[in-house]
């Protein structure tokens, strides 16, 4: 492990988790320490399939959505470790969701996710989703490499 700072575009994304349109949720990861953190963001447009049903004429970016993004944000940290390259990254668990404020079609949902503990397979971290520099989700998140 290195403190190298990694950066993925949409395309290395892919290459590290299975998610395809219209359920990545990650378009760069801008900043990884394999290990410690990463920091990535969602640009998110009125195109978003989403926005068509949450809700028809006060388009918000549903929570669980929200936390998915920070998810697969956090995937990076773990995959690029040595012990875990080439495994897959499952979301197995979440604690303490708090969220803060709304997010629309023109945000950009910054994403820091920083890895707290890591025993066998199993990888904790906290996450916080900012808009404009505002918190507006946090939430302790599990992942587990398969």
């Amino acid at each position: 492990m290195t403190d190298e700072i990694l950066t993925f575009d949409t395309m290395q994304i892919m290459e590290m988790i299975p998610h395809r349109y219209p359920f990545l949720l990650v378009d760069r990861i801008t900043e990884c320490i394999s290990g410690k953190y990463s920091k990535g963001y969602k640009n998110l447009t009125f195109n978003e399939p989403f926005f068509q049903g949450h809700f028809p004429n006060n388009p918000i970016m549903p929570g669980v959505l929200q936390i998915e993004a920070m998810a697969q944000c956090a995937a990076p940290i773990l995959c690029t470790m040595d012990q875990f390259k080439g495994k897959l990254a499952l979301f197995a668990g979440i604690d303490n969701v708090r969220f803060k404020n709304i997010v629309r079609p023109g945000d950009r949902l910054e994403m820091e996710i920083t890895l707290t503990k890591v025993k066998g397979p199993i990888g904790k971290s906290h996450a916080v989703g900012y808009v404009d520099g505002k918190v507006v989700v946090e939430a302790d998140l599990t992942v587990c490499m398969k």
